[in-house]
């Protein structure tokens, strides 16, 4: 119980009650954060069936959790921005009223955690030591949140000793309700800094630190304060000659964004090497020279498929141990497994339902499924990954899923045709988030999903920050998942990706070689260093092709999205548009 040293904070002391009044639970519970607390959860969950346990000599302090089949992603649908004025929240969002979203809200909570346990994660987002980072109190009546919670951010004593006497924190309020997709709300009130969630356990709607606070919740306030907080990995890439330049990128979730992080060399580079500070969130700041970056998060919430030896060997490594894995299958001995995984089929395995799976039947893992690991264990961890003052950033990526039309790589003009480039940026939808495979949608910024206000002042904001650094990053796109007539993908990707980073680590550092193009810089095929790949030169070219009449109706399409965007949309976007579309 931590009642002496929160009890003195007056704003946290009120917002316990109020919330306590509401869901009537039947036990209050503030967590501290210590391995023994950890420990005690998971024997309460491996006693209910909460959690299974897996191999544990394989899979030391390893365990398994099955959400409930209807609560398996992200519900983009159900996720609100709860304001005063529609217009604040912007057409990329859905809205409530804030009066009328907290009456539903609060008629939902009324009594919700009678007979459980009423928990208070207190947690830092970012370097304990960092003027960057920022409090929250996530309540919950869900112990797998707060194990992945204790995973996922610093929570307990430290945090509400940092927090003092303040009350500047971000409130979170969740409850598993009865799970009923039909009660099932994930409401942000930015003028509050207020988020409440219920009828939902998975992690994006649940672990009210991941995108609620570090991103919907953050953008707001970094727009205010004059900072960017991006849906963007942070990664170092070191020379041969051991200078290691700081990279953000920006991909739509399930798209790579954990295999690049992370992202081990071949042997062909061996004397390279990729530093990882995060995977998902940047909050990045100006320190009048250059954007600095930190990684809030603690942990890696990952996507389990797609990850095996040849896509992110670090991966596997780090989720050897200490690990909470998701919706995956189970071996007969015990160890986690999900399709692609290993290169054969183990035998007696059980699907992420819990039922006996046969090959050649539904997915044995679910498409989303996951894994909660620290980012301390990783063998790729940067010494850098908790400097309290960031890390200097470079070089900002921004990268879609389309089969075709945008080349493997190019660099924007300037800061503001970068920022074009990632307002227009379209993605190949993907399991992380309910709704059709496939679709190609708008992702600006891979943000879609996680502004907290309206998109046309979001891309207001990214112009105006290019003004505040006298060495703002260079800007690039890269497409890793162009495919030919029949579908196959060009580019080899995961490890041989670093090719590409050399080549933007060049461009950055003053070499490299560029062909300027209608859409930016290209590389030509000599300066992509593509030995080994036995690539035909009809894939190169395909490659790094410009086809105008795609570009041209990419053009129509981007007009049709500025268009729903509104008044609100920066005329200098309007410009690099007709710039294009002479161009072509």
């Amino acid at each position: 119980m931590l009642s002496d040293t929160s009890m003195e904070n007056l704003a946290l002391s009120g917002f316990i009650d109020s919330v306590s009044r509401l869901t009537e639970p039947d036990r209050i519970l503030w967590c501290n954060g210590s391995e023994e607390e950890y420990s005690d959860f998971v024997r309460q969950m491996l006693n209910d069936k909460t959690l299974i346990e897996l191999n544990q000599e394989l899979y030391p302090k390893c365990y398994l959790h099955r959400s409930n089949p209807n609560d398996v992603a992200r519900t983009e649908q159900l996720t609100f921005i709860c304001t005063d004025n529609e217009e604040d929240a912007g057409y990329t969002n859905n809205w409530l009223h804030s009066i009328e979203a907290k009456a539903k809200l609060e008629s939902l909570f009324k009594g919700s955690m009678k007979g459980r346990t009423m928990y208070i994660v207190p947690y830092i987002m970012g370097p304990e030591s960092s003027a960057y980072s920022q409090i929250g109190i996530e309540i919950t009546d869900s112990p797998y949140v707060v194990i992945n919670m204790k995973i996922m951010t610093r929570i307990g004593k430290r945090a509400l000793s940092q927090l003092g006497d303040s009350d500047v924190f971000v409130k979170g309020i969740h409850s598993l309700g009865d799970v009923n997709p039909d009660k099932r709300y994930i409401c942000h009130f930015p003028k509050e800094r207020l988020i409440m969630s219920i009828g939902s356990g998975y992690g994006g709607n649940a672990l009210l630190s991941k995108k609620c606070h570090s991103l919907r919740l953050a953008s707001v306030a970094a727009r205010e304060e004059k900072w960017l907080a991006e849906h963007m990995l942070i990664l170092g890439l070191k020379s041969p000659d051991s200078k290691v330049t700081y990279i953000c990128a920006a991909f739509p979730s399930a798209s790579g964004k954990t295999n690049l992080a992370m992202l081990k060399p071949p042997m062909k580079y061996s004397d390279w090497s990729v530093l990882t500070l995060g995977d998902d969130i940047s909050w990045i700041h100006s320190d009048g020279e250059n954007f600095r970056a930190i990684n809030p998060e603690a942990g890696l919430f990952g996507v389990a498929p797609g990850t095996n030896a040849k896509t992110n060997p670090n991966a596997l490594e780090t989720i050897r141990k200490n690990t909470i894995f998701t919706n995956v299958a189970i071996t007969g001995q015990g160890n986690p497994w999900w399709e692609d995984m290993t290169d054969s089929i183990p035998s007696s395995v059980i699907d992420w339902k819990g039922n006996h799976w046969l090959s050649g039947n539904d997915k044995a893992a679910h498409p989303n499924s996951r894994f909660t690991t620290p980012m301390k264990q990783m063998p790729s961890l940067s010494p850098e990954w908790e400097n309290p003052n960031g890390v200097p950033i470079s070089a900002l990526l921004f990268g879609g899923r389309r089969s075709k039309l945008t080349p493997l790589v190019y660099e924007s003009f300037n800061w503001i045709h970068g920022v074009f480039i990632g307002a227009t940026m379209g993605a190949e939808t993907t399991a992380a988030a309910v709704g059709d495979v496939g679709r190609l949608r708008r992702d600006p910024m891979a943000m879609r999903p996680f502004c907290g206000y309206n998109i046309g002042d979001y891309f207001k904001h990214w112009i105006d920050m290019g003004t505040r650094v006298k060495n703002p990053p260079k800007i690039f796109h890269v497409n890793w998942f162009r495919t030919d007539s029949n579908g196959k993908f060009l580019w080899p990707g995961f490890r041989e990706n670093i090719r590409v980073l050399k080549w933007i680590n060049d461009r950055v550092n003053g070499k490299g070689i560029a062909v300027k193009t209608q859409i930016g810089y290209i590389p030509t095929a000599e300066s992509l260093d593509l030995e080994g790949l036995n690539l035909a030169e009809n894939v190169v070219n395909d490659l790094l092709n410009v086809n105008v009449k795609e570009w041209t109706q990419e053009v129509d399409q981007i007009k049709e999205f500025f268009n729903s965007v509104g008044d609100k949309l920066p005329k200098e976007l309007w410009n690099e548009l007709n710039k294009l579309e002479s161009s072509l």
